[in-house]
């Protein structure tokens, strides 16, 4: 017989103090945008009903009476606490599962780490529909011609780390971004993310990066732009000099390292089958 008492607790995610956040402050709606900011910018566990065939991917689905749910956790400690038995499973990221459940036929709640975690939920599809909804706003892109660039000013406090969190995973995507205020010829004015030397295609996951970061503190999506510029353009100088520097990971060199399993390269997501 097993003593209980010898058993250690499973140790509280990032993910439950998110939660138990947004919990102590129910009125607070930027609280609870950084629980749903921190679900879709880290990595899950989805429980499957055998093994994944390369991309395509077949989740446990649970028959509910207000209808479907596939489970899924933060740590593959909670998914072993939960099956009681070694179990086929496949680790993606919170946004990949978002969409790819969001755009399921028919729609598919998520249970989200239950069992004793402080974070356990029922996400139903018009939850997570919302949530790809906002996954899916993109910055406009600077098209104007750039008159002056200023130092930026008058940003929310909150701006700043989210784009710090959401920036750490755009690593080899660019060299570097600088945050600046803007005015354009013409007239008119704003601010923008100033992209440096983007990867060749890596645009759209940048402006969606910067999306996300407005999303998830709140703002509106038309209080910052977003722009990509060469090294060698003359604005880049001024950037540098003027702007908030931002500099992204350099990814790490392992030819050798195997494929991604699905979900984890946003270039090639999971297929529900």
């Amino acid at each position: 017989m097993t003593d209980d008492t010898d058993i250690e607790p499973i140790a509280e995610t990032a993910l439950d103090h998110a939660w138990l956040a947004a919990l102590a402050a129910p009125e607070d709606d930027a609280v609870r945008l950084r629980f749903y900011a921190r679900l879709t910018e880290g990595e899950v566990f989805l429980l499957l009903e055998r093994e994944a065939a390369g991309a395509d991917i077949a989740p446990q689905v649970f028959p509910l009476e207000d209808g479907p749910m596939v489970v899924a956790f933060d740590t593959e400690a909670r998914l072993v606490d939960f099956t009681g038995i070694a179990a086929p499973y496949v680790a993606l990221s919170g946004r990949a599962l978002v969409e790819m459940l969001a755009a399921a036929d028919p729609p598919l709640a998520l249970g989200l780490n239950l069992g004793a975690a402080p974070s356990a939920r029922h996400l139903p599809p018009e939850v997570l529909g919302w949530l790809a909804d906002a996954l899916a706003q993109r910055p406009a892109e600077v098209q104007a011609d750039i008159a002056e660039v200023l130092a930026p000013r008058g940003l929310p406090e909150v701006l700043l780390p989210a784009l710090d969190a959401r920036l750490a995973r755009t690593g080899g995507l660019a060299a570097v971004a600088y945050l600046v205020g803007v005015r354009f010829t013409g007239g008119g004015q704003g601010h923008m993310l100033a992209f440096i030397d983007p990867a060749i295609g890596a645009e759209p996951a940048l402006a969606r990066a910067l999306g996300e970061a407005l999303t998830f503190s709140g703002i509106e999506a038309g209080t910052l732009d977003v722009g990509f510029f060469a090294a060698a353009d003359p604005v880049a100088a001024l950037l540098a000099r003027i702007g908030l520097r931002f500099d992204l990971p350099v990814p790490t060199n392992a030819p050798d390292r195997p494929a991604p399993p699905p979900g984890m390269d946003p270039g090639r997501p999971p297929r529900l089958r």
